[in-house]
């Protein structure tokens, strides 16, 4: 699955144009559904020139990586365009209708699948974190 994802506002907190803190867990458990389900992440930002650099920058120093950056594919560049539409299955955006669940809701929802499905009360408590078990609920 290739899944789109902000940065200001998703993975640190608005604070554009400079970079802000890092929203708990969000570069780790972007990490771990790179290393658990090996879906491809695009950084999809309205960054751009030395901003952009400085937000990838930023991830690949916390050992996060992405697949492309607002492209499609890796080999897509200025001066070799691709769609200006990503074909991602997924986008991760605190802009999103209804905004941006909980780390821990968003990688439940992606290993079970019912990513595609609205967000409700009930997807939400179901994916509450107990307290006693770490952020994943799997150590």
């Amino acid at each position: 699955m290739v899944i789109a994802v902000d940065f200001d506002g998703t993975i640190v907190v608005h604070e554009y144009p400079k970079i802000g803190k890092e929203i708990p867990f969000a570069i780790a458990t972007l990490k771990k559904i790179q290393e658990d389900f090996h879906h491809q992440l695009i950084l999809w930002t309205v960054r751009e020139g030395e901003e952009l650099e400085a937000a990838v920058q930023f991830c690949k120093e916390r050992g996060l990586e992405f697949y492309a950056v607002n492209a499609n594919y890796p080999e897509e560049t200025i001066e070799n365009p691709g769609s200006r539409k990503l074909t991602a299955d997924l986008f991760i955006d605190d802009r999103s209708l209804g905004g941006i669940p909980d780390w821990g809701v968003i990688y439940q929802m992606i290993k079970t699948e019912r990513h595609l499905e609205p967000i409700s009360n009930e997807i939400q408590s179901e994916y509450q974190v107990p307290k006693k078990k770490g952020f994943f609920g799997i150590f």
